[in-house]
């Protein structure tokens, strides 16, 4: 059975809007501001032991104008990957990035099913509406937050108003030496 894993850059206002300064958020680009190479390993690590991407079309979108054209074994693998994306209206010729697949339709019940394939870890980065989708109907297995010191004000919050409560576990947490936190978070 493959797991479900939301990766998130975050700041502590709970901001998960450009941290790579990919489109005209005043703010972008904000986890330049630290450097840690236990993180930049957490992401390496975390990728090169993944099966797929899962991804909202706005993150595909950016994903697939920006990556191709990168070279060297992080972007080899990003790349060569399996992708999924989820989109209501796009179409499948319309996605160019190698290995992408469109869901449409119940992609509730799409990503059910792709939980039931046997396989490692589908990772879904960004995408905030399709992650609070999928978190409010039990699909997340997984959410790893990084947590970055730094209070933004403004921006798309990862959490929003929810019909229930949704009770996670941790289940680690690490410092790196920036004071940002790695969560990893399970549901309860």
């Amino acid at each position: 059975m493959s797991k479900i894993v939301a990766t998130e850059f975050m700041s502590l206002d709970g901001v998960i809007d450009s941290p790579g300064g990919d489109n005209d958020f005043a703010r972008g680009a904000w986890t330049f501001k630290f450097s840690d190479p236990e993180g930049m390993q957490f992401k390496i690590d975390e990728t090169m032991n993944c099966d797929a991407q899962l991804l909202g079309r706005k993150t595909y979108e950016g994903f697939a104008a920006a990556w191709p054209g990168r070279e060297g074994e992080f972007a080899d693998r990003f790349n060569s990957m399996r992708k999924y994306v989820v989109s209501q209206t796009l179409e499948q010729d319309a996605l160019t990035w190698e290995n992408s697949t469109l869901i449409s339709g119940d992609v509730l019940a799409e990503i059910a099913k792709l939980r039931e394939q046997p396989g490692g870890d589908i990772v879904i980065h960004g995408s905030a509406a399709l992650v609070r989708s999928l978190l409010g109907h039990g699909l997340i297995d997984e959410l790893r937050l990084m947590v970055f010191p730094i209070v933004l004000g403004m921006g798309e919050k990862l959490f929003g108003d929810t019909e229930d409560s949704i009770v996670l576990q941790l289940a680690d947490s690490k410092v790196l030496a920036s004071g940002t936190v790695i969560l990893t978070y399970r549901p309860a």
